[in-house]
């Protein structure tokens, strides 16, 4: 079929579509967000009306997912790493369960931590669910794991996970595509008790999930996207996992790698063929994009307390594989040992570095080139609510702002510099109660209409509950601004929500966000900070990006 010039979000959407994908769930998460609105652009998406609209926040989305695979449907739900957080229950628990329909679970790993609070890797997710785990090198592979995911997880009844990072996810290659799948009809689950988890039946579910370890393991050691290939220098092996495959092929372009390569793309490990490489190599060189997941499981195979070499001869099992018993153990090296840097992303440069070789060097940066921080847009409605609010607090002591994770946490930099936490998503209304319930005057909450909607609703519903002192400010800008402008089921519902949680009408005021209503939102600060009791202040104005591309779509 056709090719196309794809990023690597778009090549694993674009490949869902293909092998018969019925919805996604997502909730818009840098670098995981491009997948779903590929698929809400997509034709074919729209001519079999798949599921396309974002959810409330992973969790919500996740467990859709699970509804769509318990009818018989493949559904795919997608989250950035730090989402996988707060999909963590139903991700668990979807292990035990099992599925029906073909479920792939997409994890956006940011390394380097380009828009993210950390560098979780989402592997130790996979591994702590004791599910299979697919990790593409390119756009093509992230293209075919797609069709490989879904047979894998309706042959076994498990979800997949398909962990990417962000150098692949934003990155463009061209992907030829396979021929088109239908939907699956749908059909329930064969075992109408599986999705139960009462105690008894949860205990017959996880003795099953331990039983297909096996399984699993048998898949990854026979997936063509685990491929060992031999080389005469055997003072090195190394493993390359997922994208590190490319950074490591990059640093031999116009001759073969000399020492044994074992590339790493599907998980569990692939025993047999690290074994192999156990067998043959002096040292192991470990490449992976994140944490060293792969170099402390190596570590647990080789079952030793010293990185010392002794060389004793392998010996072949009558499986054929070869036995860890009293065989040579070679020195492991990666992010643990500093042959590679513990934290950041890797690049060809960094694993030269690690294999001896000189780095290639880079193009000197025009002067014309100066550092730009991040800044809030020019015309942003949240510079104006920081100057009214950073006015009102003027005659308290600093560190009263506690805010929340989107465009509005850049009020953390100058020239506003009026906030003071920025956590995880929700965090900005509980930790002010927290505060205001030691007894710190005033707490102030700043958290985004989407970030209201995904996660401040519970934090809310608990300040009301306790009359806290608090004033939470809800920056309404009609969008999830820091991620390109998506839809948020929030939109339109916040007062409503607010009163709906208990919160007196008196004490829910909308701002119009403008330079010249300054004076009034001042003065409404300062009331609602006066007052003893959760307030809610919603300064509302439409972010001005989403409203100039409105604008310019409508005289298109």
């Amino acid at each position: 079929m056709e090719k196309l010039v794809l990023l690597g979000d778009e090549a694993l959407a674009q490949g869902a579509l293909d092998a018969g994908l019925s919805g996604v769930y997502a909730y818009p998460g840098t670098p995981s967000t491009e997948i779903t609105e590929y698929i809400q652009h997509s034709a074919e998406a729209m001519a079999r009306n798949a599921h396309r609209q974002w959810s409330a926040n992973e969790k919500t989305a996740y467990e859709a997912a699970l509804g769509m695979s318990y009818v018989g449907k493949r559904a795919m739900v997608c989250m950035k790493h730090v989402g996988l957080n707060v999909a963590a229950d139903p991700f668990m628990n979807s292990a035990i369960t099992g599925t029906n329909g073909g479920l792939i679970v997409v994890a956006a790993d940011d390394p380097s931590m380009h828009s993210s609070q950390n560098e979780q890797d989402s592997r130790f997710y996979a591994k702590f669910a004791m599910i299979p785990a697919l990790e593409p090198s390119n756009q093509q592979e992230a293209y075919d794991m797609a069709f490989y995911a879904f047979d894998l997880s309706e042959r076994y009844q498990i979800p997949v996970m398909i962990r990417i990072t962000t150098r692949l996810a934003h990155s463009r290659s061209g992907v030829s595509r396979k021929s088109v799948q239908t939907e699956n009809a749908l059909h329930l689950p064969e075992d109408p008790k599986q999705f139960v988890l009462l105690p008894a039946i949860a205990r017959r579910r996880y003795k099953l999930l331990l039983r297909r370890q096996t399984d699993f393991e048998q898949a990854s050691e026979e997936s063509s996207f685990n491929i060992y290939t031999d080389a005469p220098n055997k003072s090195l092996g190394i493993i390359a996992c997922g994208l590190a495959y490319n950074y490591l092929m990059e640093n031999w372009q116009e001759q073969s790698c000399p020492h044994p390569v074992l590339k790493i793309s599907q998980y569990p490990l692939p025993r047999t063929l690290i074994e192999r490489l156990f067998a043959e190599c002096e040292q192991i060189l470990v490449l992976e994009d994140g944490m060293p997941f792969v170099e402390e499981l190596l570590n647990g195979y080789l079952g030793h307390e010293e990185p010392t070499y002794e060389t004793v001869d392998a010996v072949a099992t009558e499986t054929g594989k070869i036995s860890l018993h009293n065989k040579h153990r070679p020195i492991i090296k990666g992010r643990l040992d500093g042959t590679l840097p513990r934290d950041g992303e890797l690049n060809p440069n960094i694993v030269a570095a690690a294999l001896g070789h000189p780095a290639k060097p880079w193009l000197p940066v025009p002067d014309v080139v100066a550092p730009r921080p991040p800044e809030l847009c020019k015309g942003c409605p949240h510079r104006d609510v920081y100057h009214a609010l950073n006015e009102a607090l003027a005659p308290y002591s600093s560190g009263h702002v506690f805010s929340d994770i989107g465009c509005y946490t850049l009020g953390f930099l100058p020239p506003f510099q009026s906030i003071n936490t920025c956590v995880d998503m929700g965090a900005s209304i509980t930790m002010a109660k927290g505060a205001t319930d030691a007894g710190f005057f005033p707490a102030i909450a700043v958290i985004g209409d989407s970030t209201f909607a995904h996660s401040g609703i519970t934090g809310l519903l608990d300040a009301v509950n306790e009359r806290a002192n608090v004033v939470v400010v809800i920056l309404d800008n009609a969008t999830t601004a820091m991620t390109g402008g998506q839809d948020h089921v929030g939109i339109g519902k916040i007062e409503e929500i607010c009163r709906g949680l208990g919160v007196e009408e008196a004490h829910i005021r909308i701002l119009d966000p403008l330079p010249k209503h300054h004076e009034e939102m001042v003065r409404v600060f300062n009331e609602e900070i006066s007052y003893s009791g959760v307030s809610v202040i919603i300064p509302r104005r439409e972010c001005i990006q989403t409203m100039s591309r409105k604008k310019r779509e409508q005289a298109a």
